[in-house]
């Protein structure tokens, strides 16, 4: 496989925004009737909201999760902060 294929293959492994967007929302509004409609991709003040309910290990998870997708955690955009933030607690689905 090149690494232009390889790319491509890795890509469509990937959770669609929509798909990351509706499992952080479930994530975080669980207990509640009612869903605000955020874009966690997109959003850096949506997706910090995000993280601030993550403590003890879960927050120490999460900047390893960071790591693994950008070599830089301050810098990482909001879909990777996401995609950390679905890893860590257990929520990220690969795409078949």
């Amino acid at each position: 496989m090149s690494p232009h294929e390889l790319h491509l293959h890795w890509k469509n492994k990937q959770m669609t925004d929509k798909q990351i967007n509706a499992a952080i929302e479930t994530v975080l509004h669980q207990n509640e009737h009612w869903m605000i409609s955020r874009d966690y991709c997109t959003d850096l003040n949506a997706i910090h909201e995000a993280e601030q309910t993550l403590k003890g290990m879960a927050l120490y998870e999460h900047i390893d999760q960071l790591f693994d997708l950008c070599y830089e955690p301050t810098i990482a955009t909001a879909r990777q902060r996401a995609e950390a933030f679905l890893r860590t607690l257990g929520k990220w689905e690969e795409a078949e």
